[in-house]
């Protein structure tokens, strides 16, 4: 190029002119912006507060993530909506969660934005928060007092047994129950007892359990209620911890015992019930007490003699032990097991050494997996459903704003109308004059004669008259009254 003709955007040899000049269209910039956020941050996890939630009937959920600096838009689309549905009742504003997700732009509107594939709480403290909440409040209505708890019978031999029909706990209870008394009843109620509306069921089973109890015939009806589950996070024995839960525990005409998850697990279902037993084995051998003991063996003790050898035994096999003991820490053999110990340590180091670039290509790998599946036609599809949601809302105020124009210029032509309408001007005073017989209006006096029938219509009804003269501006003559 001449240099008289030289374009402030030629740099010289640092970059070259066409590059210099080059103009992006806005969906070429945009896309320019989304494939470098993909591509430098991937999958990321956000912490923050949520706002703005929003559940659309397609089951899709729109909230903000936030702190107070900033926040960023997310979305998550129906099918991660619904592997995550165990937080769906403490997904709420202001909750504070820890989001994992894909960062893109969603390009229609340039904005950047999260799709969020898993949703967790912060720690336990918002679950762990509504429990003491609903806690507190039950407990000030005296629904754990232990003057309103029954004792568990000490002869059982029915049972009432509310749970899940595929879960561990009902495994470990029928075990326990076959060893120890396999004559006992047992009515068992199948009940959810994880999950969206499993609060609901496990009440509904109890509460089935109550009416069997009612209407049984004689020597036929549970004499407890055994309610119980096996062990898991806060989140899986949350249905353990809702109200309609709870209350159907306490509202029981039949004593319960309450069986929910591990010994260090305690929910508010085991607060209500007359009797909490520590898993569902330890429930199981509650109620088959009496029937194990009845089978042991029949008369009131056995001999004194062979509980004192009994004792005896324990007592050389506990010295046993010790001495083995001592003698194993003084055994050559212990030094040559913590060298061997020491050896184990030292090739695991050996081989995490060798590993490295193993792992490096296995991060590549799922690098590469991940572009992947950010480019899966699912994510287009998401788009595009979005694009079609917006373009609904904006047909919708179209709609809205052509339909109130058209209501506006209606009620003015209304107006007008009224002004026009003969009704309108009769209500000022004015009146209309016709002819009874043929229903033609009179303009003016010539257009009738002495004697004939007039109609008046007025602004409340009509007037019936006959004419005595006709007359056109002239005041008729006053007429002599006879004396």
């Amino acid at each position: 190029m001449p240099e008289e003709f030289q374009s402030q955007w030629d740099f010289g040899d640092l970059f070259e002119y066409a590059r210099s000049r080059k103009v992006y269209t806005v969906g070429e910039l945009t896309g320019k912006v989304r494939r470098l956020l993909e591509d430098q941050f991937g999958r990321v996890r956000v912490r923050g507060e949520v706002g703005g939630l929003r559940k659309q009937s397609s089951g899709h959920w729109y909230f903000a993530l936030k702190d107070a600096a900033a926040q960023i838009a997310c979305v998550m689309f129906r099918a991660d909506a619904e592997a995550n549905r165990a937080v769906w009742p403490h997904l709420t504003e202001g909750a504070e969660i820890v989001v994992e997700g894909d960062l893109t732009v969603y390009e229609r509107r340039g904005q950047y934005q999260l799709l969020v594939r898993k949703v967790e709480l912060c720690g336990a403290g918002a679950l762990q928060a509504a429990f003491e909440k609903l806690k507190a409040r039950l407990q000030a209505e005296g629904l754990f007092d232990a003057a309103r708890k029954r004792p568990i019978p000490g002869k059982i031999l029915r049972v009432g047994l509310a749970t899940s029909p595929s879960g561990a706990a009902i495994r470990d209870f029928l075990q326990v129950v076959a060893r120890r008394f396999p004559l006992l009843e047992i009515t068992f109620i199948p009940c959810r007892v994880q999950g969206e509306g499993a609060a609901r069921e496990i009440a509904a089973a109890i509460e089935a359990l109550n009416r069997w109890a009612k209407t049984a015939l004689e020597g036929r009806a549970p004499e407890v209620i055994v309610v119980t589950r096996g062990g898991g996070s806060l989140e899986d024995l949350w249905a353990f911890n809702e109200e309609p839960t709870a209350r159907a525990v306490a509202a029981s005409a039949v004593p319960v015992i309450s069986a929910v998850g591990h010994e260090i697990d305690f929910t508010l279902s085991d607060f209500a019930a007359d009797l909490r037993a520590p898993t569902p084995s330890a429930a199981a051998e509650l109620v088959t007490e009496w029937g194990w003991r009845a089978g042991q063996f029949v008369g009131t003790a056995l001999p004194r003699l062979e509980e004192l050898a009994r004792r005896r035994v324990e007592r050389l096999a506990s010295q046993a032990a010790r001495e083995a003991a001592r003698l194993a820490r003084l055994h050559p053999r212990r030094r040559f097991e913590l060298r061997e110990q020491r050896l184990d340590e030292l090739r695991a180091a050996l081989r995490r050494a060798a590993k490295v670039p193993l792992r490096e290509f296995r991060a590549r790998a799922q690098f590469l997996r991940h572009r992947l599946e950010r480019r899966h036609p699912q994510e287009a599809l998401a788009r595009s459903e979005a694009r079609l949601r917006d373009l609904r809302s904006a047909l919708l105020r179209a709609a809205e704003r052509a339909f109130e124009a058209r209501r506006i210029a209606f009620e003015k032509r209304a107006q007008r109308l009224e002004l026009l309408s003969p009704e309108t001007i009769l209500a000022r005073g004015y009146s209309i004059t016709m002819e009874a017989e043929t229903g033609r209006i009179l303009r003016v006096p010539d257009q009738t004669s002495a004697g004939r029938r007039l109609k008046t219509r007025l602004a409340g009804g009509f007037l019936w008259s006959r004419v005595e003269r006709p007359s056109n501006g002239e005041e008729p003559e006053a007429e002599s009254s006879a004396d």
